[in-house]
């Protein structure tokens, strides 16, 4: 009987915890529509600097042109899709600032993980319907023919590859908390050196020596090179596996360091009244 009672217990505080998570989800679709105006034009602005790249490759000619499109076309989607994973996560904590919510949703009766989980999903979902948006676009103008790839491992690649995306995004989350007037600025600095250094438009070994080192610290060096694999080469799943491995890894450690390091700091926010700086 108290088996059974435990249980339902169980139950319901899944079901209510769910509840709560999409509620998140909801809320960050609301906003989306209100600030639609600026979707397109982010929308815009990112479909005219990939086909910009593109056009580059293009320009190349000679027999590699179609591979060398490709190789522009996956980058520029992946990092379209990783980066607006990032950046949704990390501007979590600026967006409530600026809708003016933050200590409401920092004092509500719900717990950081579930929290995290809702706008996960949200960035998640968002980012894969914008890069859908995005690979369109891009077809009006440019042939890119993936007969023979892999379309169901680059699936899981995506898939993989975002969960270290959340995490990384997780703790960037933190600056914008402690630092309410610079802190949105330096997740871009972030975003922009993931960048350069995880190969989107170019492979790794053309990168000094150092830059190399940070590039196998990068989750979106591991995400590119799986998709280039699945995409361009038509890898097996099979053969993916080892590739997702260290993404993987990354996710495993940055997602739950995110959460302890966010709870930390939220925890000294709500001590020194940062929490109380809006707008």
């Amino acid at each position: 009987m108290s088996t059974t009672i435990r249980a339902g217990g169980a139950l319901a505080t899944v079901r209510r915890e769910t509840r709560a998570s999409y509620a998140f989800v909801e809320r960050n679709i609301n906003l989306t529509k209100r600030y639609w105006g600026w979707e397109i034009a982010f929308l815009i602005y990112s479909a005219a600097a990939s086909m910009s790249i593109m056009f580059i490759g293009k320009a190349q000619g000679g027999d590699e042109q179609t591979q060398l499109i490709l190789f522009l076309a996956i980058g520029t989607l992946v990092w379209s899709f990783l980066n607006s994973v990032f950046m949704n996560m990390a501007e979590m904590i600026a967006i409530e600032r600026w809708e003016g919510t933050i200590e409401y949703t920092m004092m509500a009766p719900i717990s950081r993980l579930t929290h995290m989980f809702g706008q996960s999903v949200f960035s998640i979902v968002y980012g894969i319907i914008r890069s859908a948006l995005l690979l369109g676009v891009l077809a009006l103008f440019f042939d890119i023919n993936l007969a023979g790839a892999n379309l169901l491992g680059g699936l899981l690649v995506v898939v993989v590859g975002s969960l270290s995306f959340v995490g990384f995004g997780i703790m960037a989350a933190v600056l914008p908390l402690l630092f309410p007037e610079k802190g949105e600025q330096m997740t871009f600095i972030i975003s922009s050196i993931l960048l350069l250094v995880s190969g989107v438009y170019y492979p790794t070994d053309v990168l000094p020596g150092w830059m190399q080192v940070l590039s196998t610290l990068s989750p979106a060096t591991y995400v590119l090179e799986a998709m280039r694999s699945a995409l361009l080469d038509g890898a097996s799943t099979l053969d993916l596996l080892p590739k997702m491995l260290p993404m993987l890894l990354i996710g495993v450690v940055t997602v739950p360091l995110g959460l302890v390091v966010f709870g930390y700091f939220e925890r000294y926010a709500k001590r020194t009244g940062r929490l109380k700086r809006s707008g």
